[in-house]
């Protein structure tokens, strides 16, 4: 059974709890078991990790390249928070690493601060989610598995 890797970035702990009418109530813990029934639904694995450090998240992404170099991993969900607007590191992770990506945004960031309207990981994702709530996570894999025209086994 291939892999996905949904990848949450710094803050992203806090869902639930941080400025809840702009991301909602549910926690990073039902973000992630919506993931999981969503790929058990679609034959896929999911596995989930979030960090506030840049570097770790550098580090899941390649090992996610070699996942799919392998046969093992078919890409990531990833809702990179602030490291959207910022990160030359992570895009450049993305290209390096050959990872197919959808980022995924819980709220529309291009109607809130201007300095949000700007993503580093856009250029390098496969498809982009913005706006459809937690639901973005499952529009996500589901378009992952679609755009590489996964079919389970």
């Amino acid at each position: 059974m291939k892999r996905v890797l949904i990848l949450n970035g710094p803050n992203l702990n806090l869902l639930g709890q941080r400025e809840p009418t702009q991301y909602g109530h549910q926690t990073l813990a039902d973000v992630e078991q919506l993931c999981r029934e969503t790929g058990a639904r679609l034959g896929l694995a999911v596995e989930c990790l979030q960090s506030n450090h840049e570097g770790v998240l550098i580090d899941a992404i390649h090992e996610a390249g070699r996942g799919v170099k392998a046969g093992q991993v078919l890409g990531v969900v990833f809702n990179a928070g602030a490291y959207t607007h910022t990160s030359i590191a992570l895009q450049d992770a993305i290209k390096g690493a050959e990872v197919p990506v959808i980022e995924v945004h819980i709220s529309n960031v291009h109607a809130r601060e201007a300095f949000r309207h700007h993503s580093w990981i856009s250029p390098v994702a496969a498809g982009i989610v913005v706006g459809f709530g937690v639901e973005g996570y499952v529009l996500g894999i589901e378009g992952l598995a679609r755009k590489l025209g996964y079919q389970a086994s």
